[in-house]
């Protein structure tokens, strides 16, 4: 009695090649011998496997629809024998759609690159423009990209007739399998280039110095990095070029120390100076300025110059200036100078100073252990 192939995969006679297709994915993964390796479930994937050979094969639905035997007597159990197709789409039960191959495109899309750029205090503060040169792959003017000496061009490869890929069958527990693998004569192209260009060796691109303009933003800081859309490599075969990526290093500047928008300084004024106050000029970014020391201000007090620092990157406002001070005490006094010091002391009372102790500055040590002891 013939196998009825429309009942073993549950369909009805008129299902079309897709409903067909899913039912047999379907069946495939609930009977498959590494799922179910009970032998009556083999049997039965074999069923499956022959039903799906004749239906999914226009020639062999059409002969087996006309009462006749597509499978050449195999019939039941007939295995895997008959075809590729099958397999494949075993596969594709499992692990999803196989994926589209073909040849592989020679042109493709070139690296990124970068480069360090040095500038100054004030470029970064308050933005520049910048000329540099680079050195990156550029198209090949010779080929245009090609890769081919002038004249010729590419040609089919032979070996895979511009399919990329060589076929290899091996047999396996499930049958005859049909494996692929990049065609060694065209590297996976489908062409070949019988004759290179001289310039560029068939890359389709070649090195050369280029000179760039860079416009910097205020307020970039160390480790910045501008990107130069479409300014990095050429990739092979004349494809895309990738991006540019300037890195920016702020040189350290002779008298301010950056922090964040912030720029610290310190004076250092003599004692007579920070009891009597004066005005120090002091070179800022805007030019010259003048800090004014109130009479009497202690070493380690801060002045700060609003709106002196660095332009933030983003918003507007700027950073501030901070002068730290430092009062520098004398440790040389000639007869005269010590005399006046001597008489100054004595008109404030302060000949023989007890000083002032305060609980509560603790030094480095004191303070660890202290933590580490609960305090």
């Amino acid at each position: 009695m013939a196998t009825d192939y429309y009942a073993v995969l549950g369909v009805q006679r008129d299902a079309s090649q897709d409903e067909i297709k899913k039912a047999f994915r379907r069946l495939a993964r609930e009977l498959h011998p590494d799922v179910n390796p009970d032998p009556k479930t083999q049997e039965r994937f074999k069923e499956i496997n022959t039903a799906y050979e004749v239906l999914s094969d226009p020639q062999k639905k059409q002969m087996y629809d006309l009462g006749g035997d597509p499978t050449g007597g195999a019939g039941r159990g007939g295995g895997f024998g008959g075809g590729f197709g099958n397999f494949s789409d075993i596969m594709d039960a499992f692990f999803g759609a196989a994926s589209q191959r073909g040849p592989r495109s020679r042109t493709r899309r070139g690296q990124d690159a970068m480069i360090r750029l040095d500038i100054e205090l004030d470029e970064a503060a308050f933005g520049t423009t910048k000329d540099i040169q680079v050195d990156t792959a550029v198209v090949c003017t010779t080929c245009s990209g090609e890769g081919a000496a002038p004249g010729t061009s590419a040609q089919t490869c032979d070996m895979c007739r511009g399919r990329g890929e060589v076929s290899q069958v091996t047999r396996s527990f499930l049958g005859q399998v049909m494996t692929s693998r990049p065609c060694p004569q065209c590297q996976g192209f489908g062409t070949v280039v019988p004759t290179p260009c001289p310039e560029c060796a068939g890359d389709g691109r070649v090195r050369s110095r280029r000179n760039l303009t860079v416009k910097i933003p205020a307020g970039v800081d160390n480790g910045t990095r501008i990107q130069l859309a479409g300014e990095g490599e050429v990739g092979p075969g004349g494809g895309p070029a990738g991006d540019l990526y300037v890195e920016i290093h702020e040189v350290p500047h002779p008298v301010f120390q950056r922090r964040g928008d912030d720029l610290h300084c310190t004076v250092t004024i003599p004692m007579t100076a920070a009891a009597l106050g004066t005005k120090v000029p002091l070179e800022t970014l805007d030019g010259l300025e003048e800090v004014d020391i109130r009479p009497g201000t202690q070493s380690g007090q801060s002045i700060p110059l609003h709106q002196r620092g660095v332009t933030h990157l983003r918003g507007g406002g700027r950073g501030d200036l901070i002068v730290h001070v430092e009062v520098q005490t004398p440790n040389k006094l000639d007869p005269e100078q010590e005399e006046l010091l001597r008489r100054l002391a004595k008109l404030r009372g302060e000949e023989r100073p007890t000083g002032q102790f305060q609980p509560g500055q603790q030094g480095l040590f004191s303070r660890l252990k202290d933590a580490f002891n609960g305090r």
